[in-house]
């Protein structure tokens, strides 16, 4: 892969960001006006304000229900919904027409043709989804059996986007036991042939998320939620 592919990865992948991901994280926040909007557990919420901010009042309840929300669930959650995009967007270079393979590459380490399933991080996935990609890559070996095609289990792999191999959850590690995953760094050199990829597009990324500030929505979105529990209560 030379630099001007990759500079086109790092290009879409700031553009998926700003027009993908934060785009509908402020869209998620601004939900949240209300208490309807949260599943409250009414043992936990005052201690959670009171350790947040030191009391319990609307403003802290506000906030003891938002920030978990917009600054973790709601942002992770968007960010695994957008994988298929990013896929058919950023990589668009190696889209795959196998079915249960979202793209296919060309190993920069080992030369050999590679067909992939893209999952998120290192602990996005469930039992239930290790018989699903085992499966699929199954029947992909099947087929290349009957097609006379040279394509070996290292050649089905599974490709996470972040993290290291040691925070791989089982379900990751018993895939492995049959077929390659690789993530994080590992996976980017594979893809790209450039050990320092995975760390470039973090920054590309970071670029974009500097020029993004919600502190205004978000404070608008708390006193809103805050105007909630005072006129009905928790």
């Amino acid at each position: 892969m030379n630099i001007e592919q990759k500079n086109d990865i790092l290009s879409k992948a700031k553009t998926f960001f700003k027009d993908m991901i934060v785009t509908s994280h402020i869209k998620n926040t601004k939900k949240l006006t209300t208490l309807k909007e949260f599943n409250i557990n009414p043992f936990l919420l005052d201690y959670l304000a009171n350790y947040l901010t030191g009391n319990n009042n609307p403003e802290s309840l506000a906030k003891a229900l938002i920030y978990p929300r917009v600054l973790s669930t709601s942002i992770t959650t968007t960010f695994g919904t957008q994988l298929q995009y990013f896929c058919s967007s950023v990589l668009s270079g190696f889209a795959s027409t196998t079915s249960g393979i979202d793209i296919e590459f060309i190993d920069q380490i080992d030369g050999r043709k590679k067909y992939c399933q893209i999952k998120a991080g290192p602990n996005t996935i469930n039992k239930d989804d290790v018989a699903t990609i085992i499966g699929h890559f199954r029947g992909i070996k099947d087929l290349a059996r009957t097609n006379r095609l040279d394509v070996r289990f290292d050649d089905l792999i599974v490709g996470v986007f972040y993290g290291t191999p040691a925070q791989l959850s089982m379900h990751y590690r018993n895939i492995a036991k049959e077929h390659t995953v690789l993530v994080g760094e590992e996976f980017w050199h594979h893809l790209t042939g450039d050990t320092s990829f995975y760390n470039d597009l973090i920054s590309a990324v970071g670029e974009v998320a500097i020029e993004e500030d919600g502190r205004e929505v978000l404070n608008e979105t708390i006193e809103a939620l805050a105007e909630d529990i005072r006129k009905n209560g928790i």
